[in-house]
């Protein structure tokens, strides 16, 4: 059976209680609660972690490589725009990783159109809301 990593960054924990104009009202709960059933649908495992500071991210992703999972769905939240270090924590396990973000980060502030970490993910889904976790992790399930 497949196992994948779903990898939230700061304050993603807070949606559906931050700017529900831009992430909507459905919680991160609910969020989580989507995604495990589109796993069990496609046969798949899921781990969630969520972490407001950058080491513990990277911490996860090293352990997700070494504990032997199959791809990661990566939200970095702000460190999108900022952190070189986890670019270079995607780009140095080979796991296929797809970055995803609630909101369409282009449309919005200037400084959210460029990731630091998109070049070393597969690829990434902005815009989607919920489903972009959804999307990312059908492409990981029928990819790998």
């Amino acid at each position: 059976m497949k196992h994948f990593l779903v990898l939230n960054g700061p304050n993603i924990n807070l949606t559906g209680l931050r700017e529900k104009s831009v992430y909507g009202a459905k919680t991160f709960d609910d969020l989580m609660a989507e995604i495990r059933q589109e796993a069990d649908k496609l046969g798949v495992q899921v781990r969630f972690v969520q972490s407001n500071h950058e080491g513990e991210l990277i911490d996860a992703l090293q352990k997700a490589y070494f504990d032997g999972l199959d791809g990661v769905v990566f939200n970095p939240g702000g460190y999108t725009h900022t952190s070189v270090a986890l670019h270079d924590a995607v780009a140095s396990i080979p796991l296929p990783t797809i970055e995803v973000h609630m909101s369409n980060v282009h449309a919005r502030e200037e400084y959210r159109h460029k990731s630091m970490t998109a070049s070393a993910c597969r690829g990434q889904i902005v815009g989607f809301g919920f489903y972009g976790y959804i999307m990312a992790l059908r492409t990981l399930a029928e990819e790998i």
